[in-house]
């Protein structure tokens, strides 16, 4: 694995490079994904004096054969916003960790267990052959439906879901809509690129654009791998 470290509009010391490579583990980060392939650390300083104590900015970006992990932070200096985001980011691999294995199952139930843990359960009989099921349709959690999801239980929070019909615009076109709107982002298809794209509202009068590219070797997500729809 790889760790690249940059500077945008500011220089990047050899020190804090060295840091950088201390302060990420990259034994740590593999035990809690073993596809990550590489990490890019950016690193930009904000000359406002007004925000002297957030004028250190450092990006950590997690790439493998998923969705991309990142983190940020701000701080007073480069090293303390290397440490805040170092924490996000070991979080939110850890996290994305325990969500796997809990969805592969840490342990197994032994069959002699599985009625006394697992309710609604089919019993064993003398003979170690399944007896009667009855279901216990008191505890099951209610299905419904919200948009195009099976949501059980509680589930995931879908607000409000949309269609819209896109013509590809210019950049300048989509800023233009998104300030029509209102809105710190605005979705559109890239008439230049012919992509998916999203340009947004960043500091001040400062724009940022994502486009989305297909990528023909990236593994297919899971269905329930996601997280939770909100807005």
């Amino acid at each position: 694995m790889d760790i690249v470290v940059k500077g945008r509009k500011t220089q990047v010391p050899e020190r804090f490079r060295k840091h950088v490579a201390e302060k990420l583990k990259l034994d740590k980060v593999q035990k809690l994904d073993a596809k990550v392939t590489r990490l890019d650390v950016e690193v930009s300083k904000e000359h406002n004096p007004r925000q002297a104590d957030r004028s250190d900015r450092v990006e950590i970006t997690l790439r493998h054969r998923g969705p991309v992990i990142r983190a940020e932070a701000a701080a007073k200096d480069p090293y303390a916003a290397l440490d805040l985001a170092a924490e996000k980011l070991e979080e939110r691999l850890r996290r994305r960790h325990d969500r796997r294995t809990s969805r592969r199952g840490s342990a197994r139930i032994p069959a002699a267990d599985v009625a006394a843990t697992v309710p609604g359960a089919a019993t064993l009989n003398g003979n170690g052959e399944l007896g009667a099921f009855e279901a216990d349709v008191s505890q099951a959690p209610p299905i419904r439906k919200v948009g195009p999801l099976e949501v059980e239980g509680e589930g995931p929070l879908v607000c409000r879901e949309k269609t819209h019909n896109a013509a590809p615009m210019t950049l300048d076109q989509a800023l233009y809509e998104m300030e029509l709107v209102g809105h710190d982002f605005y979705l559109f298809i890239d008439s230049d690129t012919k992509l998916p794209s999203v340009v947004y509202r960043r500091h001040a009068y400062d724009y940022g654009v994502i486009h989305l590219n297909p990528d023909p070797f990236a593994e297919e997500i899971p269905p329930g791998a996601g997280g939770s729809l909100g807005g």
